[in-house]
């Protein structure tokens, strides 16, 4: 038994990326169909077209199967356009593919054992072939996910319905219910009625949604919808069914309660990853596999930036799966994060130099970020709601105008903290606290950027489309501190802590049935 046990921990299971043969075009392809003024406007790829752009060339197939075959290594493929290939492999092999030293520690953000080594190389015939190779000398920061709650009474059952900003119920100012958010941004009751109409919400961390849950929630807080439901699809072993948790359960009945009738599934991904990346590639993959996948993705968790910016080849390969995904008619959402400027979650250490710790995936240039706000007389920027720019991706050209008018109305402040060229986010922004969950029945009141990425898509799947423009409600005040500092003030027009407002749902109506 001693020797089998020997033998399992001796194996390893590297996931290596091959780079896109035509990632250019593939990211002009999504900004092509994503812009109102292209005649390519909403002409999204076909499953085979999208992966033809993203698909290694045959030189890197070649390439990199002849340099496995040296070693008597057969890999697997794991994504359907081929570029996630996975090897299970003897530590010494290993160690001889890449030159390097593994030895088992352990992970402090998983408590779990895991393999790095202190140096490796991949030879230099092959760098041109490999987009990166994981786990290698960095061990990959623990996902996020971290809405704050307290317990409170459960909200009366009200028939009341309200679809006027000037009209926000009373009751708002001390608890977020799906009321307050339609009331506030406009959103319809109504019941959606396209059949192809989709939304998917990520779970991980083995986060579970509860029907049960759902079902007295909406008898409380939707009591004109009480037939909502959702279907649960389980990727790397995640588990569909249990007691709910804070964070699916928070998702699941905000999507549902507000997207009112739009189909719902809930990913949720469990620990069997096949990525190396807590399965981030594999949900993406999995999505992407699908003949038609979601018209809405949200998620709420993602990670600080660190460390991206140390492995780039991790960030670029799971950005470029999200641009896929988008090409493919997919919007896809995260939540910015909790830790104002000093990252994912609050916390009174920042970079080494004082700088501003940006999250990611928000600074990935092909998603959608979303960061919270607080109040309703008027609305302001909440605290906690992450923000800022990325040291890893370039500003794209969309962002410009905008992101250069704040720069020169904040001036100096700031000043060396963060990468004034980097993608800036959020992009958008709504409410984000005091929001009523139903969790193993009993309601919580859960706060978070966690809260705001479902609300602003269930906006967009109640839209049925893509076709997003600009009709918010300017945020001007509040800011995010962290590091010492205030953070970034919210201003008229976009700023990075709530990008560019708050929804209101029939001027983007009028703007997507205009387009």
């Amino acid at each position: 038994m001693a020797a089998r046990a020997l033998l399992f921990l001796s194996l390893l299971s590297p996931a290596m990326a091959l780079p896109p043969s035509n990632i250019t075009g593939l990211q002009q392809s999504l900004l092509d169909i994503s812009d109102p003024t292209s005649v390519n406007y909403g002409s999204h790829l076909s499953k085979d077209e999208a992966e033809s752009f993203a698909a290694p060339a045959p030189e890197t197939v070649q390439a990199v199967n002849a340099w496995l075959a040296q070693h008597n290594v057969t890999s697997q493929t794991n994504s359907p356009s081929g570029d996630m290939l996975r090897i299970v492999v003897h530590v010494d092999t290993a160690n001889a593919l890449i030159n390097a030293n593994y030895t088992l520690s352990l992970d402090p953000g998983t408590n779990s054992t895991v393999y790095t080594t202190s140096s490796y190389s991949i030879p230099a015939e092959l760098q041109p072939h490999i987009a990166f190779v994981y786990p290698t000398t960095k061990v990959l920061p623990a996902v996020v996910s971290n809405p704050k709650i307290r317990v409170v009474q459960a909200p009366k059952a009200s028939n009341e319905t309200r679809s006027s900003r000037s009209d926000v119920p009373s009751s708002c100012a001390q608890i977020t219910t799906p009321q307050c958010l339609q009331a506030l941004y406009n959103i319809p009751s109504v019941p959606a009625t396209a059949a192809g109409n989709s939304l998917g919400v990520s779970g991980f961390s083995n986060e579970v949604a509860n029907q049960t849950d759902l079902q007295q929630f909406l008898a409380v807080l939707r009591p004109d919808f009480t037939t909502g439901t959702f279907r649960a699809q389980s990727i790397d072993g995640g588990a569909d069914s249990g007691p709910g948790t804070v964070e699916a359960s928070l998702d699941i009945q905000y999507t549902t309660g507000i997207a009112t009738n739009v189909n719902n599934t809930f990913l949720t991904v469990g620990s069997q990853n096949q990525d190396g990346v807590f399965g981030f590639l594999d949900i993406i993959n999995t999505l992407l596999a699908e003949p038609q996948p979601p018209l809405v993705l949200t998620t709420s968790f993602g990670f600080d930036e660190t460390f991206f910016q140390e492995n780039p080849g991790i960030a670029n390969t799971l950005c470029n799966a999200y641009a896929q995904l988008g090409t493919r008619g997919t919007s896809v959402l995260f939540a910015s994060g909790d830790g104002g400027v000093a990252g994912s979650r609050s916390s009174d250490t920042c970079n080494a130099d004082g700088s501003f710790v940006p999250t990611f995936p928000s600074g990935c240039p092909y998603i959608t970020s979303v960061g919270s706000t607080e109040g309703n007389s008027p609305e302001t920027a909440a605290q906690f709601s992450s923000g800022g720019f990325s040291n890893v991706f370039a500003r794209p050209s969309y962002q410009t105008a905008a992101v250069e008018a704040y720069l020169n109305t904040l001036g100096d402040t700031n000043a060396g903290l963060f990468n004034t060229s980097g993608r800036a986010y959020p992009d958008v922004s709504t409410q984000g606290v005091n929001f009523a969950v139903n969790i193993a029945g009993k309601f919580e009141e859960v706060y978070g950027t966690s809260a705001s990425s479902p609300t602003f898509a269930s906006v967009v799947a109640l839209l049925n489309d893509q076709r997003l423009n600009a009709a918010f409600n300017d945020i001007t005040s509040g800011s995010n501190p962290g590091c010492n500092t205030q953070g970034f003030p919210a201003s008229p027009g976009w700023d990075p802590i709530t990008g560019l407002g708050t929804p209101d749902f029939n001027k983007l109506l009028t703007v997507v049935m205009a387009v």
